[in-house]
C-alpha cells in the first residue's frame, strides 16, 4: 500500500486543522492505521491509531481529548482531526500502516507517508 498524507499548514494556538492520508491499492482493509510525527530536532513518536475495521483507537496521551483518528473505508482514506492545537503540536506529521504488530510501536509499521508539516505559532 502506498500512503499520501495531506492537509498541514500554519495554524495559530487553538485552532483546528485535519489531515488526510490517502491509501492506493486494494488491501486498505488489511491495515490499522496510524499518526506519527517528528518536531524539530527530536525522535518520531506515536500520536494515533486506528485499527482496520475502525471499532478500536488509540491515543497518545499528549493528544488525548483533542485529536480524533478516523477512516473510511470506501474512499481509502485516515484522517487526523486536530483540535485546540499548541505550538508544541508542530512537527512533521506521517501517516503509516500495519499488519500485525503492537499499534504505538513504530518499528510494526511496514508502509510510511511523506509527511506533511504543521505548525503551530504561539
Amino acid at each position: 500500500v502506498q500512503l499520501q498524507a495531506s492537509g498541514g499548514g500554519v495554524v495559530q494556538a487553538g485552532d483546528s486543522l485535519g489531515l488526510s492520508c490517502a491509501a492506493s491499492g486494494r488491501t486498505f482493509n488489511n491495515y490499522g492505521m496510524a499518526w506519527f510525527r517528528q518536531a524539530p530536532g527530536k525522535g518520531r513518536e506515536f500520536v494515533a491509531a486506528i485499527s482496520r475495521g475502525g471499532s478500536s483507537t488509540y491515543y497518545a496521551d499528549s493528544v488525548k481529548g483533542r485529536f480524533t483518528v478516523s477512516r473510511d473505508t470506501a474512499k481509502r482514506t485516515v484522517y487526523l482531526q486536530m483540535n485546540s492545537l499548541k505550538p508544541e503540536d508542530t512537527a512533521v506529521y506521517y501517516c503509516a500502516a500495519r499488519q500485525s504488530g503492537g499499534y504505538y510501536v513504530e518499528r510494526e509499521y511496514d508502509h510510511w507517508g511523506q509527511g506533511t508539516l504543521v505548525t503551530v505559532s504561539s
